[in-house]
C-alpha cells in the first residue's frame, strides 16, 4: 500500500483528520419554495391522502402541461410520501409527462396519433409522420395506444379533443385553432332517463318490494355474465361479494383499453344513466357504502358526462368516487385496477386472496365492468325469458360487438349472441367496404386470436372460439381485406403488449419485447416463437402475458404462409 493509500484510508477512519469535514445539509430531495406554493395552491382544500396520488398528479400535468421533478418532489412533501414513492407512480403512467432536472420544457399541446391495429391498417402511421413533419412550434406529436375510436380510424387527440377519420388538415386545424377541449356528445341525461321509467327498479329494490334474492335470481336465469371479456356469472359474482364480512365495497372497471374494443364508451356516451342504476343495482346488493368508479383517461367526454349526471342523482345511497386512469392498458385487469385506484402503480397482484375476498383497501370488493352494469336493468325488467330469446346457434343473448377495419358501418353493433363473422358484416355493418374482400378477422380483440375468412362461420359467444385458440372476450372484431398483411397485423399487437406490459413478471416483459423482435425477421423462426409463447402463456402473472401470444400462435397455425397485401379495387 503506498503512502497516499494510508492517507486515504486513515482520513476514511477518522474523518476529523486529513481533510476537511463536509458541510451539514439536510438529506434527501430538497424542496423548491416556488413549487412546494404551487402544490399548496393547486390541492388547496382536498384531503391529503395516499389513495388520490394519482388525481393530484393530473391536477399538475393539467394545469402545466408537464409534471417537472420539482413538482414531484413539492407533491411528496405535501402529501408527506417519499419522493421514491411519488416519482414510481408517476413514471409508470403513460400520459404523465415527467420532465426531468435539466431537461427542456415539453411543449404546450400535446396530439396523439392511435397507431393500434385498425388505425395503423387505415394510415394512422404515415398520418403519426405527416404531423410530425409539418407540426409548428409548440405543438408536440407522439404515437399512442387504441384510444378506443377505432370505429373512426383513424384517430388523433388534439389536447382532449378526439379528432375522428383524422387527416393532417383537420389535425391541424383543431391544433392551431385551440380547439384542444372535450366535445360532449347527445345522450340521455337524468330527466329523460326518469321520464322513460328510470330509476324505478332501483327505487323497488331499496324499498323492499323487490327482494335482493329475487333480483339475483333473475341474474342466474338469464345467465348474464361479465362483458369486460372473462364472461365470469354476474349473479355468482354478486353472491360471492355478498358472502363475504363486511365492511365491503364496488369498483366499476371503466379502463376500456383492448384495441378494437369500444363499447362501454358508446354506451356511457348515449345512456349513461343505465349504466348508473346498475351500479347502484350492484352496490346496494352487496351493501358496499362506497362505489369507486374508474374511468380511462382516453375517454374525458365519458367522464365529464358522468361527473354531471351523477350531482343530479337525489341524496342517499352510496358515496360514488370517479377515478380517472393515466394511459395504463394493464389497468384493465381487476386487480391492477385495485391498485390504480389506491394511488399506486398498476401491478397485477398474486392471486389467490381473490379481489371478492381481499380486494380494494383490502375489503371484499364487488367488480363488475361497464356494460354489464348497463344490462342489469333490462335484464330483471324484461326478463330472463326475454334475454335468452335473443341468440342463434344455439347461443342465448345478446352480444355489444364492437366492429371495426375493413367493413362498409363499423361501430358497436347490437346483435345476437352466437352469430356469425359473416353474418355480423352482411347483415349488421352493409358488407365488406368497396372493393374489399374478408381475408382474416379478430373475434376479440387484441389478445382474442386471428382467424381466417375460411372460418367466418363460428359462432360468435363465450365458449365457441377456445378450441381453435381464440376467444370472444370483450367482442372486439376487427375485420381484415386483401390489403392487410397478417403478419403485421400480428406484429402490431405484439408491439402494443410489449409497450403496456407492466415490467412485473419476466415471462411477460422479457418475452413480449423478443417476441416482436423475432417477428420482424423475414423468416419467423416457428419453433422458437411457439416455445417462447408457451412459456408466456404458462408462466406469466396475468391476463397480459398468458394471451399476448394468441395473435401470432394464431398466424403460425392458420396463415403458415401468411399472405401480403393487395392492392385494393378501386
Amino acid at each position: 500500500m503506498s503512502r497516499d493509500d494510508v492517507h486515504k484510508v486513515r482520513a476514511f477512519e477518522h474523518p476529523g483528520q486529513g481533510r476537511k469535514r463536509a458541510k451539514a445539509t439536510p438529506k434527501g430531495r430538497q424542496v423548491d419554495p416556488v413549487a412546494a406554493h404551487e402544490i399548496e395552491a393547486l390541492l388547496a382544500d382536498r384531503p391529503r391522502r395516499r389513495d388520490l396520488l394519482i388525481e393530484y398528479l393530473h391536477l399538475i400535468q393539467d394545469k402545466y402541461h408537464q409534471i417537472s421533478a420539482a413538482h414531484l418532489a413539492a407533491l411528496a412533501d405535501e402529501m408527506k410520501l417519499s419522493f421514491a414513492e411519488v416519482f414510481e407512480t408517476a413514471t409508470f403512467y403513460a400520459h404523465f409527462d415527467i420532465v426531468k432536472e435539466g431537461e427542456p420544457d415539453i411543449a404546450p399541446l400535446t396530439v396523439r396519433v392511435c397507431d393500434s391495429l385498425t388505425c395503423a391498417m387505415l394510415g394512422g402511421e404515415q398520418l403519426l409522420k405527416d404531423l410530425q413533419n409539418r407540426a409548428g412550434p409548440g405543438i408536440r406529436v407522439v404515437r399512442a395506444p387504441c384510444v378506443g375510436r377505432c370505429d373512426t380510424a383513424p384517430a388523433a387527440e388534439v389536447g382532449h379533443n378526439f379528432v375522428d377519420h383524422a387527416t393532417v388538415t383537420n389535425v391541424l386545424a383543431a391544433a392551431n385553432n385551440g380547439d384542444t377541449h372535450v366535445h360532449l356528445p347527445p345522450y340521455v341525461d337524468y330527466d329523460a332517463y326518469v321520464a322513460g321509467g328510470g330509476y324505478q327498479l332501483l327505487a323497488r329494490l331499496r324499498s323492499g318490494e323487490l327482494p335482493r334474492e329475487n333480483l339475483l335470481k333473475a341474474l342466474d336465469d338469464a345467465s348474464l355474465r361479465g362483458l369486460g371479456g372473462a364472461g365470469f356469472p354476474t349473479g355468482r359474482k354478486w353472491r360471492a361479494v355478498l358472502g363475504e364480512p363486511g365492511p365491503r365495497l364496488m369498483a366499476v372497471n371503466g379502463d376500456e383499453g383492448e384495441p378494437g374494443t369500444f363499447k362501454d364508451r358508446y354506451y356511457l356516451e348515449t345512456d349513461p344513466h343505465r349504466f348508473l342504476e346498475g351500479m347502484l343495482i350492484g352496490a346496494h346488493v352487496v351493501e358496499a357504502p362506497e362505489v369507486y368508479i374508474y374511468i380511462r383517461d382516453e375517454y374525458p367526454a365519458c367522464r365529464d358526462i358522468l361527473a354531471r349526471e351523477i350531482a343530479k342523482l337525489p341524496p342517499g345511497g352510496p358515496t360514488l368516487h370517479l377515478r380517472r386512469g393515466a394511459g395504463a392498458y394493464i389497468c384493465g385487469e381487476e386487480s391492477s385496477l385495485l391498485e390504480s385506484i389506491e394511488g399506486k402503480r398498476g401491478l397485477p397482484r398474486h392471486k389467490p386472496p381473490y379481489p371478492f375476498q381481499v380486494g380494494l383497501f383490502g375489503l371484499p370488493t364487488l367488480i363488475n365492468n361497464i356494460e354489464t352494469l348497463w344490462w342489469v336493468r333490462d335484464v330483471v325488467e324484461k326478463g330472463a325469458d326475454w334475454w335468452k330469446s335473443h341468440g342463434r346457434n344455439e347461443r342465448h343473448g345478446l352480444r355489444s360487438f364492437s366492429v371495426s377495419g375493413r367493413v362498409k358501418d363499423p361501430g358497436v353493433k347490437l346483435a345476437p349472441a352466437g352469430i356469425t363473422l359473416r353474418e355480423l358484416i352482411d347483415e349488421f355493418c352493409g358488407g365488406m367496404a368497396d372493393g374489399h374482400t374478408l381475408q382474416a378477422y379478430l373475434p376479440g380483440g387484441a389478445s382474442g386470436g386471428i382467424l381466417p375468412a375460411s372460418m367466418d362461420d363460428i359462432p360468435l359467444d363465450f365458449g365457441t372460439l377456445e378450441k381453435y385458440g381464440c376467444f370472444i372476450g370483450s367482442a372486439a372484431v376487427v375485420v381484415l381485406s386483401q390489403a392487410d398483411d397478417v403478419r403485421d397485423a400480428a406484429l402490431n399487437l405484439m408491439k402494443f403488449f410489449e409497450d403496456e406490459s407492466c415490467g412485473q413478471c419476466t415471462p411477460c416483459r422479457a418475452g413480449t419485447e423478443k417476441a416482436a423482435l423475432l417477428m420482424q425477421q423475414p423468416v419467423w423462426n416457428k419453433e422458437l416463437l411457439d416455445q417462447l409463447s408457451q412459456a408466456m402463456r404458462d408462466a406469466s402473472i396475468c391476463g397480459l402475458g398468458q394471451a399476448a401470444s394468441n395473435p401470432l400462435t394464431s398466424v403460425i397455425k392458420y396463415f403458415p404462409d401468411g399472405f401480403r397485401p393487395q392492392q385494393a379495387a378501386e
